[in-house]
């Protein structure tokens, strides 16, 4: 029987290593979920936010040349309806997507448009430093 003294307490500090060891691969797994659930979180809003000036420059179809604005572009100023569009549009894009920016181009002869929006996600090892996320949707309206 003195063979068997302490056998009962290394079962139980190896089923504590094992459980403490799944534990923290469950937290990392759980992590990494939210992170993903995240992204495709800000895709939804960017996908969202092209159909919606699409659906603009379709009311305005007469007009789908003047749909006209580089990603890097500043907000249209003036009083025309597209200028407008795109206006409240860019709006939404900096309110809905961190760090975001975009950008729509309309062809009026093949009514071929093509939406761009660019956002900043965290990186995957979680540092300071942002991931350049892109969003393009091309359609005929």
């Amino acid at each position: 029987m003195k063979k068997q003294q302490g056998a009962g307490l290394i079962e139980v500090m190896v089923t504590v290593l094992i459980l403490g060891t799944s534990l923290l691969a469950l937290a990392a797994l759980q992590s990494k979920s939210l992170q993903y659930n995240h992204s495709a979180y800000l895709r939804s809003q960017a996908n969202i936010l092209a159909y919606d000036i699409l659906d603009r420059a379709r009311i305005n179809r007469a007009n789908v040349a003047s749909y006209s604005l580089g990603v890097d572009d500043a907000k249209p100023t003036g009083g025309t309806l597209a200028q407008q569009d795109m206006n409240e549009w860019l709006t939404n894009v900096e309110t809905m997507l961190p760090g975001a920016d975009g950008g729509i181009e309309c062809v009026s002869a093949t009514s071929f448009c093509t939406v761009t929006i660019q956002w900043g996600e965290q990186n995957s090892s979680g540092d300071a430093n942002e991931d350049e996320s892109e969003f393009v949707y091309t359609t005929r309206l």
